[in-house]
């Protein structure tokens, strides 16, 4: 009998060792054991965004299961998103980490966390399901250029050396290299600019008052002719605005607050909670009950009182005021501040604990059943080089894991 022909061994390679690049590398090498999987990363340690995330705590992901809610957390993705969460969600990824021996913890807020509360154990983890996996780990590998020809990808690193490859995994987060990269082999690009940061007011209303915190307040942020909304705790920080709603609104405004060059108009409704009129009638009673007390000493709202006297500075009621001496006028420059105060954002601030960058690889030209490129047969892409990204809270994660799931067990088939 005639010897039987060898198998050809698929050679996969990942480009980026992040939370995507891991995740694809291990699912390929566990779902095709038969595949070779290199993952090359240019940083001498992998996954470094994993480990500073979420204040060095890893925020894992995010305890929403409903697919169709999941997808409501991202500003740009959400439709393509929607049949991939289908198939690997939040859900997914508390299981897959519980096999691996870790356990996830919900917060109040619906954030996830490893039990250990350190990032360190989802790196271990990564890194030890990679080992266990037989995935090939280069550090250090600093990719200069692909070339892709019948069928083949050739990788050329900075160092000299060359990997061919059958599949290709990019998988590059927001590395302009990786951009370049993607270019190179077909792809187009949504123009990458940030997403989740804080904003840069300077106005007196909030000085000194860094550590102040709201909860809830309502955000109205007008940028041209684009208003976005939020609600939720508010953190006034040395250089402005920072806090969950801060973020949400950076991350929906991302594209309109570049245009503008971060220049916009935000109005404030520290007490959104309350009917303004009602407001009115409760301040007026004030007024009238509390005549001889001090309008500093006797604040009749839930707000932090050094946010009060900041706001009666503002308005022109001096520290001594009884509430007797404040006139219509004045009560209603009060609510007008309480409830639609008028602030200029004039820059954005960095966010730490998050990097995020709406913009990169058009959706249109990926294949979301197993994330292959349209555009080039063999190519497959996931994470944040993808035009996707999500408020804060555990989604960008999210995303990372899904595609990189998805794109792993995809590209180890052999045809």
């Amino acid at each position: 009998m005639p010897n039987p022909k060898p198998i050809h061994r698929l050679e996969v390679v990942v480009i980026g060792g992040g939370a995507a690049g891991f995740f694809g590398a291990i699912a390929c090498a566990q779902a095709h054991p038969e595949t070779r999987v290199t993952l090359l990363e240019a940083a001498k340690s992998p996954l470094a965004k994993v480990r500073i995330s979420g204040g060095g705590r890893c925020n894992v992901t995010h305890a929403c299961f409903d697919p169709a809610l999941l997808v409501q957390n991202y500003p740009r993705g959400s439709k393509a998103l929607r049949g991939a969460f289908a198939r690997f969600q939040p859900q997914n990824t508390v299981e897959w980490f519980a096999q691996q021996g870790v356990h996830l913890k919900t917060e109040a807020d619906g954030r996830m966390f490893p039990s250990t509360d350190t990032s360190e154990t989802i790196v271990n983890c990564l890194v030890q399901a990679a080992e266990r996996a037989h995935v090939k780990v280069w550090a250090g590998a600093v990719v200069k250029a692909v070339r892709h020809q019948e069928a083949q990808f050739t990788i050329y690193l900075k160092s000299g050396h060359q990997f061919q490859a059958d599949r290709l995994l990019l998988a590059t987060g927001s590395n302009p290299q990786g951009y370049a990269i993607a270019q190179s082999l077909g792809h187009q690009l949504a123009a990458p600019v940030p997403s989740l940061f804080t904003f840069n007011l300077c106005d007196r209303r909030l000085q000194d008052l860094a550590g102040v915190a709201v909860n809830p307040a309502h955000l109205k942020l007008v940028a041209g002719k684009h208003t976005f909304e939020q609600s939720g705790p508010v953190l006034i920080t040395h250089w402005g605005l920072s806090g969950p709603a801060v973020l949400k609104l950076s991350a929906w405004a991302a594209r309109a607050l570049h245009e503008h060059n971060y220049q916009a108009t935000l109005k404030i409704n520290w007490l959104p909670q309350s009917n303004p009129e009602v407001m009115r009638q409760q301040l007026q009673a004030v007024r009238s009950q509390l005549a001889h007390k001090s309008v500093v000493a006797n604040c009749p709202v839930p707000i932090p009182r050094r946010l009060w006297e900041k706001l009666l500075t503002f308005i022109g009621i001096p520290p001594e005021t009884r509430w007797a001496e404040v006139s219509n006028k004045l009560l209603n420059q009060l609510l007008q501040e309480l409830t639609q105060g008028q602030y200029s954002v004039t820059g954005k601030g960095a966010f730490k604990d998050e990097f995020v960058t709406c913009g990169g690889v058009l959706l249109k030209e990926v294949d979301f059943k197993t994330m292959q490129s349209r555009q080039c047969p063999g190519l497959y892409l996931a994470g944040e080089i993808l035009d996707i990204d999500g408020i804060t809270g555990g989604f960008n994660f999210q995303s990372a894991w899904t595609t990189g799931w998805i794109a792993g067990n995809a590209m180890g088939a052999i045809d």
